[in-house]
């Protein structure tokens, strides 16, 4: 898109453009802007529509109807809450810290737009090809704690205070799992790039299938990895951020208006982009099921929804039926049964693939 820029024709040379197109600098700052808002804005909309397909699917399991007033079978209905929300007086409590108070929602949102900067949706079409996109993703999410802890921190009440220390921790523990899984994936695609990890899917099982999660080997971790999704952002049956029965509403007890309203916006984009990773880490990205020609005709950006469509049904089907686990049970999970198999699994992995010559 910059070499678009700097050959399309200006007349504004006041600024930098010059006669026969952009200068190197104006084209690389225009396109870099166009990209940012060809993916936030996109993704606003598509959380709004995701809260509304939650409900729909939500009340489905339940034998009920869901948003069904606010426009054609609801379809309104996010907009509407948005609205309300919005028209809502911003209250700060009296003893807490206004400065961390008002930012630390900020934040939260803010990551949650961030990582998005390395997703792959169709082959180049990514707004930061860089070659660490991986390790950017793991440095931008572990940022996401920090909103919630100064949250908690900032709030001056008890209740967010105990929702926040058991949100850094519970998120802190999934992480070392997630980043020994990524290893294994890192070190079957011998790169860190997003673009690069995808194409190494290419024809990787059987010699036709596009994924990394049918690999017998890999299959395992990327049972692993969805799991782990779900409690890195608090997500039933992991949502001991939020137990409502015991903490009245989690962190964000103290917010109102659009403090609180970032606060979801960031957690259903954190959802979103965990159900990215698990399509483009381990089945395909943006590439067809199948390596086979006429496949290739559907837009890479078509396969890549429809897989992150999947993984938001499975999302969403296990907050409705699973029941929440106890904390201890959760921090059982995390440090007892996932790292070691995690940990395990590096070596299993590594170890097959020298003795394959993977690496040579």
């Amino acid at each position: 898109m910059t070499a678009f820029f700097q050959n399309f024709w200006y007349w504004l040379p006041f600024i930098g453009w010059q006669r026969g197109g952009m200068s190197y600098e104006w084209a690389w700052f225009t396109a870099t802007i166009l990209g940012i808002l060809f993916i936030a804005l996109p993704l606003m909309l598509a959380v709004a529509m995701i809260i509304y397909a939650e409900r729909k699917l939500w009340a489905a399991f339940a034998l009920r109807r869901g948003p069904n007033v606010v426009g054609p079978w609801g379809v309104l209905q996010s907009f509407a809450d948005g609205l309300k929300v919005f028209l809502q007086e911003t209250i700060v409590p009296s003893a807490s810290n206004r400065g961390l108070f008002l930012i630390a929602p900020i934040i939260t949102f803010t990551v949650a737009l961030m990582a998005w900067a390395v997703i792959p949706f169709n082959s180049g079409a990514v707004l930061a090809n860089i070659n660490v996109g991986l390790l950017y993703i793991l440095a931008i999410s572990s940022f996401g704690v920090y909103g919630i802890i100064i949250a908690g921190w900032a709030s001056n009440s008890k209740y967010p205070f105990f929702s926040a220390i058991r949100a850094a921790s519970q998120m802190i523990s999934y992480e070392v799992s997630i980043g020994f899984i990524l290893i294994c994936v890192v070190l079957w695609a011998k790169t860190f790039n997003m673009l690069g990890i995808v194409e190494a899917q290419k024809g990787h099982v059987l010699g036709f299938v596009n994924a990394f999660g049918l690999n017998p080997l890999l299959f395992p971790i990327a049972i692993m990895f969805l799991i782990s999704a779900m409690a890195e952002t608090a997500r039933a049956p992991f949502d001991l951020t939020e137990a409502e029965s015991e903490l009245v509403a989690g962190y964000q007890t103290e917010y109102s208006s659009m403090a609180f309203a970032l606060y979801w916006l960031g957690e259903y984009a954190n959802v979103l982009l965990m159900c990215t990773l698990n399509a483009v880490l381990f089945w395909g990205g943006y590439l067809p099921p199948v390596d086979w020609a006429p496949l290739y005709m559907v837009p890479g950006v078509i396969w890549l929804f429809a897989k992150i469509w999947i993984f938001f049904f499975i999302f969403a089907w296990v907050k409705a039926t699973v029941p929440r686990y106890r904390y201890d049970q959760l921090m059982r999970l995390g440090w007892k049964i996932f790292l070691p198999i995690s940990l395990f699994w590096v070596f299993l992995v590594s170890g097959y693939l020298m003795w394959k010559g993977h690496f040579g």
